[in-house]
């Protein structure tokens, strides 16, 4: 009987393969999905304004939480937990102003950046590593696989200590959403209330926890490490809850990547007056 040689791995060109499915799809809305958010939320920090909303306890979560007040603004926002920008802190670099949000972003966008499910997201839509299964790569990135072992990609792993700074946001925007029930009147007193702005601020922070407890570190924490989930005991509740999110990971990425920009987006729109905040009571 004849053989014949086959050499492995049998390497294909870029976008090469046997699929017949809209396999190109998901990358595309990936990409688009994930650069109007990169666009979106750069052009947002770098304003440096129009993050609360006078008035009333709105603050953007993009700018949650204030360790001092923006620069630019010539009245402070009530939210500066250290108050006015400090003379010893540049207000820009490299002609880049410096904002509030640039103080705090890179905890949830380092959350976010090493997350399980986003690595393997935007190394399809932005990397081709591979664009999608059983597609070919780009021909330039060699044969050898390194995977996430070696630099820069080992710095992947610090996605489980970023988990613990995710929980702390988390109960910072509970907090801004609490507090965002309560109204100033012309006069200053306060009084309870409930606009719409109220209510978008209060989704954000339940969707940031589903994304944040579903995460594959919290499974991992409350019960992954038992090779039996007899042994678990009481978490076993906690197990199962956690697997229930994580199931939907993806899911509630989206949904709460969405919700940052949106309630960001309300909270300006508000406050530079293009849109009324309506109240409800």
């Amino acid at each position: 009987m004849a053989q014949i040689n086959v050499p492995l791995p049998q390497l294909r060109k870029l976008g090469e393969t046997s699929r017949r499915d809209r396999w190109w799809l998901a990358p595309l809305l990936t990409f688009l999905g994930l650069s109007a958010f990169i666009v979106y939320s750069t052009w947002a920090a770098l304003q440096g304004e129009h993050y609360f909303v006078p008035g009333t306890e709105y603050l953007s979560p993009m700018y949650s939480p204030v360790l001092f007040d923006s620069w630019k603004i010539a009245a402070p926002s009530g939210h500066a937990w250290f108050g006015p920008w400090p003379d010893w802190l540049p207000k820009t670099l490299l002609f880049i102003p410096i904002t509030p949000a640039f103080l705090i972003l890179w905890a949830p966008g380092g959350f976010r950046f090493t997350c399980y499910y986003y690595r393997g997201a935007y190394y399809k839509a932005f990397w081709a590593d591979p664009v999608n299964c059983a597609v070919g790569e780009p021909g330039f990135r060699g044969k050898a696989y390194r995977g996430e072992k070696k630099l820069p990609l080992i710095f992947q792993n610090v996605h489980r200590y970023f988990f613990y700074i995710a929980v702390l946001f988390i109960f910072l925007l509970s907090y801004d959403a609490i507090i965002s029930y309560w109204f100033h009147d012309a006069a200053g007193h306060g009084h309870f209330g409930i606009g719409v702005g109220s209510l978008v601020l209060t989704l954000n922070p339940i969707l940031l926890g589903c994304y944040t407890f579903g995460c594959h570190v919290y499974r991992h924490l409350v019960g992954g490490r038992k090779d039996e989930m007899s042994k678990l005991g009481p978490r076993k509740k906690v197990y199962d809850c956690v697997s229930c999110l994580n199931r939907r990971h993806m899911m509630w990425a989206w949904f709460s990547l969405f919700w940052v920009g949106f309630t960001d987006f309300y909270v300006r729109m508000v406050s530079m007056g293009v849109i009324h905040d309506i109240r409800i009571l």
